[in-house]
């Protein structure tokens, strides 16, 4: 282990990745980037991170671009590309150099997965590569008048020969490049052969590494997650975005919107941007979901262990009042929580006095980690409303640390007296809370 990383820092995250190592084994992930990464140092690095995840039983279909690969061919050898209504036509010539380049890009691919030094992050790797004549294509045809020639599009995925390889340990790498029945090739968008790959494959997840860090806000700021409506509103929206970035971006929403689970843009840049997103809770990059990654629900009594260990801390330094995981267990049903990919990052409880209209808001707590960032609102005010629903008029709190935060939010001070009866004989004078109550 390097001297300088702290060992606890190392252990904290080892452990909070073990929940990511067991969702993903089994899984199929189709990863796609450009022949730009390729041709830089950062490409071995990911190829150790790929072998990995290779390790760790998920299952990787790999999609890889050569546009400059094939630019530079064509340069060699004076050929242009010609570009109609943002769709190349590839003519014969332009075919030879998409092919050669193509092919060269796959086997170099092939001979870095293939590494096995001793003491390299492939050591003992031993992963089987498998390419081949997977992608069905057919010719875009002639469209607005216009021969776009061996240009073509995917029409057919072989999943239940991938499905094979995957299933017996074998990576799949998918070129940009398809056959036809009658024994043609064409040439293909590596954004579409991913796309249709991951539909058709049903993955869970479609991973883009494009060159930036994801999608921003005019401000610079990453967004970490959209959904699809919000997604179509950004590419709506951002109308300067790089046409690789918003060609990645409208395949992401096409394959979530096709039944793959997530799609993920991020930076190709960084050292190690794959596993930063996927085993550690927030990512670097932008995930783009068909389904909920943030959610506020009624607990249930699965929820009782991440509850406990998130206001264990709190507990401890005496925040909140100590609730053994039995009072938990009974109690369950009157807590809310915000659970975010799987965990629990903040609760509150709503214990209602219903003779007297008023409700208890008690155990409101935030994962540090999320603080500030307007989750404590969210909870109170879904709170507020579940209350309302219940005919409570009064919503009332004890306290000792955060009374500032809740008469920031309409909460006034109260005597215990004003209290319901069988709440102010359950008082705990040694702790001395303060008492504010809200009305709703």
């Amino acid at each position: 282990m390097d001297p300088s990383l702290d060992p606890q820092t190392f252990v904290r995250w080892f452990r909070d990745s073990s929940p990511y190592i067991n969702a993903f084994r089994g899984r199929t992930f189709v990863v796609a980037f450009g022949g730009e990464m390729i041709a830089e140092e950062q490409f071995s690095s990911l190829v150790h991170d790929l072998a990995l995840l290779n390790s760790l039983g998920v299952r990787l279909v790999l999609v890889h671009g050569a546009r400059p690969q094939i630019e530079q061919r064509l340069n060699e050898r004076g050929v242009e590309m010609q570009y109609v209504n943002g769709l190349r036509i590839t003519d014969t010539a332009a075919l030879a150099c998409v092919k050669e380049a193509t092919g060269a890009v796959r086997v170099e691919i092939e001979a870095l997965l293939s590494m096995g030094l001793a003491n390299s992050p492939m050591a003992g790797a031993d992963i089987r590569v498998t390419s081949g004549n997977f992608v069905t294509a057919q010719p875009l045809g002639i469209r607005e008048g216009v021969d776009y020639l061996h240009t073509g599009e995917v029409r057919r995925i072989d999943t239940a020969a991938i499905h094979r390889q995957l299933g017996e340990g074998a990576l799949v790498l998918l070129s940009p490049i398809g056959f036809s029945p009658t024994g043609e090739v064409f040439n293909l968008s590596a954004e579409d052969v991913a796309t249709a790959a991951a539909i058709q494959l049903q993955a869970d997840k479609l991973i883009y590494l494009i060159d930036g860090n994801g999608l921003q806000l005019d401000d610079g700021t990453l967004v970490r997650e959209l959904n699809l409506k919000e997604s179509e509103s950004y590419l709506e929206d951002q109308q300067e975005l790089p046409e690789a970035i918003a060609k990645s971006l409208f395949s992401a929403i096409f394959a979530c919107s096709n039944g793959v689970n997530r799609s993920h843009l991020l930076s190709r840049h960084v050292d190690g941007s794959l596993l930063m997103e996927l085993f550690t809770r927030d990512g670097i990059g932008t995930l783009i979901s068909g389904e909920t990654f943030e959610d506020i629900r009624q607990a249930t009594i699965d929820d009782v262990g991440g509850v406990l260990e998130l206001i264990e801390p709190l507990e401890q330094d005496g925040v909140l009042v100590r609730r053994e995981r039995e009072r938990l267990e009974v109690e369950i049903d009157h807590f809310t929580v915000i659970e975010r990919d799987g965990t629990i990052i903040a609760c509150g409880a709503l214990y209602p006095f219903s003779e007297d209209e008023c409700g208890e808001l008690a155990c409101l707590a935030v994962h540090p980690d999320y603080r500030k960032q307007g989750r404590g609102d969210d909870l109170l005010e879904y709170i507020e409303r579940k209350a309302k629903g219940m005919g409570i008029n009064r919503l009332f709190v004890l306290t000792t640390r955060t009374a500032h935060w809740f008469q920031e939010r309409g909460f006034n001070a109260a005597s215990l007296k004003e209290l319901p009866m069988r709440r102010q004989e359950l008082y705990n004078y040694q702790r001395r809370s303060k008492v504010f109550i809200k009305s709703l």
